[in-house]
């Protein structure tokens, strides 16, 4: 039997995977002052592991934006883009203490862009020693699973939406039952809260539920809201917000809900860019928030704060990010504690 642990449970590390001028990123200058900002926040509070195709050309880049790299855990392996979550292992916890990674097929959200080398890095930084001895490897071939496209509470449920994991191109010949008995004994689930609204302009993710809802605790969710009628975003998110009103806890209680604002749009050559503050990461004693430079940054921490009383909230200004259509909780991939190799 498997756990699969919620991001506020104590983490061991955080993993980056670093851009490189190959990579699809439109404005790399600002992205990697994003990736240093990042890299930083997080070992305020725990270790982080970058992984990069050449760690000499990363720590330039650190190097050039006053950050010598001190703290931080490197591995080299080719790869096609940079976004962890979605090609990074799944770890869960086995019965009587086990630890194991879960490598899914990743495959550049349904065959929309090249994936090929981002699809060996688990399995690359499994053969090359950066686990703990005692951190088990399963393969999950052929069942395609991005870290987006989940959230856990820690006490088997699942929140995901069905427009991503019943995509085409992702698991097409299995039907919904099917995905979801597999989730389930892969993860060691109770059931799936199945999202079947939500989605933002600009998602090329098929509606990760990690830009629209999210656990917070067993019984708390933070979601994106949009209040303006006149927005594109208005009627999906509005029909997600009833579904959630919907969902029960395990107890049979409605869940508390906490409204996130939609960041004011922003666009690149006329396209709308898929802004969302519930793309946030959880690290230990803090939760890290993607802003804007925005009023609203605010208006989101506040309400942030509310779910998580006991940890700091902090804002980074991550737009640069958005220009590759993701967020800071797409960059970064979280594993619990005991899973990283002690030097």
């Amino acid at each position: 039997m498997t756990c699969l642990p919620a991001e506020w449970e104590r983490q061991g590390f955080v993993q980056l995977t670093w851009p490189h001028e190959d990579t699809e990123w439109y404005d790399l200058p600002h992205v990697l002052d994003c990736y240093v900002n990042v890299a930083r926040a997080i070992l305020k509070y725990e270790p982080l592991l970058v992984v990069t195709r050449d760690k000499e050309e990363c720590l330039r880049d650190m190097a050039a934006r006053g950050f010598d790299g001190s703290g931080v855990r490197f591995a080299e392996c080719p790869l096609n883009d940079t976004w962890a979550r979605d090609h990074g292992a799944i770890s869960v916890l086995t019965d009587g203490g086990g630890k194991c990674i879960l490598d899914f097929v990743f495959n550049g959200w349904g065959l929309k862009f090249g994936a090929h080398l981002d699809n060996q890095i688990t399995r690359n930084l499994f053969a090359a020693g950066v686990f703990a001895q005692d951190v088990q490897y399963r393969d999950m071939r052929p069942f395609v699973l991005e870290g987006g496209s989940i959230d856990s509470d820690g006490c088997g449920t699942l929140l995901a939406t069905s427009e991503c994991l019943c995509s085409l191109n992702r698991n097409e010949y299995l039907s919904r039952e099917a995905i979801e008995e597999r989730l389930c004994h892969s993860f060691g689930l109770q059931r799936i809260l199945w999202l079947d609204h939500g989605s933002i302009a600009g998602d090329d993710t098929d509606s990760h539920v990690d830009i629209l809802a999210r656990f917070c605790s067993p019984d708390t969710i933070a979601y994106t809201s949009c209040d303006n009628p006149e927005d594109e975003n208005y009627a999906s998110l509005k029909a997600m917000e009833e579904q959630l009103r919907s969902f029960r806890t395990l107890e049979g209680k409605p869940y508390k809900l906490i409204p996130l604002p939609l960041p004011e749009p922003l666009y690149l050559d006329g396209y709308r860019l898929p802004g969302s503050y519930a793309n946030f990461l959880i690290v230990n004693g803090a939760v890290l928030m993607p802003g804007a430079a925005s009023e609203l940054d605010q208006v989101a921490a506040a309400q942030l704060q509310k779910a998580f009383p006991d940890r700091k909230v902090e804002v980074i200004d991550c737009r640069a990010l958005l220009s590759g259509h993701g967020g800071l909780h797409c960059i970064t991939m979280n594993y619990p504690e005991g899973f990283l190799r002690c030097k």
